[in-house]
């Protein structure tokens, strides 16, 4: 079978050279052992960098055999997300197998994820099985944002990023999901298909920085919430219950003091109470049902997630 192995790519040239031997190198193997056929290829899709690699995949190509080296250029830095998919739409491989520029990704992987598949799995998740290269910090936040997707309940894959193998079947039913919202790690559980975990050991970036700082994570996280579930929504009303409870609870200890202690100020009960407990509550739900308004905005609009500049 034919493989595509996909690397998005923005502002990559410190760590490119690196990763695009490493590829290279286990895409010669696979074919030398039989594994797949001699038509597989790399794709790397830039996302709009200002750097040169753009200028980087280009040399690839040119140095390396006729058709190896494949790239797609996005007119302007359209996300992570949809850099992947992206590349899912260009490819016309029988399986495609995503994976970040940075290395971070065990390739050796690789080979697992091509025996799930001929075994009959149209989707095969790369899993961490250690974050020992993460920060204590990284670790502790995702293992919050994966327990709370669970509790929104998402269907996604606990320590899976965006290190994947998805047969052509998987990546022609996904084209079917129009939306502008896009979060292919949610998205793609929902297909419903056969799938298998592969486990790996996360490395350290092999060169370069990290293009999600806390800010861009903690956007990809939210966009994941709001975007396959309504459970937000519904911890509104249990928030105003909840502080409905706590306001009955804290006006009977009031009347207390007011009434046997004898104790209180006449009227910061009455002006206390009604700000921080319903004001609170007004901001927060304000604030959620603002986002999932937005949402809609941007799905009624229907902009193309994407634009394509040059491909090769």
């Amino acid at each position: 079978m034919i493989i595509d192995i996909l690397v998005p790519c923005f502002n990559e040239e410190e760590v490119l050279d690196i990763t695009a031997a490493t590829l290279l190198a286990k895409l010669d193997r696979l074919i030398e052992d039989g594994r797949i056929d001699r038509a597989s290829f790399i794709l790397f899709v830039d996302d709009g960098s200002r750097d040169r690699t753009w200028h980087l995949i280009k040399e690839f190509a040119r140095r390396c055999a006729p058709g190896r080296v494949h790239g797609t250029r996005l007119s302007g830095n359209k996300g992570h997300q949809n850099a992947v998919l992206a590349g899912l739409h260009a490819s016309q491989a029988d399986a495609v197998i995503s994976i970040d520029a940075d290395l971070q990704d065990d390739t050796n992987a690789i080979d697992q994820m091509i025996s799930a598949h001929q075994a009959g799995a149209d989707i095969v998740f790369g899993v961490h099985s250690s974050r020992a290269s993460d920060t204590w910090f990284k670790r502790t936040t995702a293992h919050i944002y994966y327990r709370l997707a669970k509790l929104c309940g998402l269907r996604i894959v606990i320590n899976h990023a965006d290190f994947r193998l998805l047969s052509r079947r998987a990546i022609d039913a996904l084209k079917e999901y129009p939306e502008v919202n896009l979060f292919l790690r949610g998205l793609v559980t929902e297909l419903g298909f056969r799938t298998a975990i592969v486990e790996y050991r996360r490395a350290k970036r092999a060169a370069g920085q990290s293009k999600y700082p806390l800010m861009r994570m903690w956007g990809l996280a939210w966009d994941g919430l709001t975007s396959y579930s309504t459970v937000p929504i519904r911890w509104i009303t249990l928030l105003g219950l909840l502080i409905a409870l706590g306001t009955f609870a804290c006006s009977a200890w009031v009347l207390w003091v007011a009434e046997i202690e004898r104790i209180a100020v006449p009227g910061w009960a009455s002006t206390v109470l009604p700000i921080y407990f319903l004001g609170g509550v007004q901001l927060i739900a304000t604030g959620i049902l603002g986002e999932y308004l937005a949402k809609i905005y941007m799905e009624a609009k229907r902009r193309p997630r994407y634009i394509i500049d040059e491909s090769f």
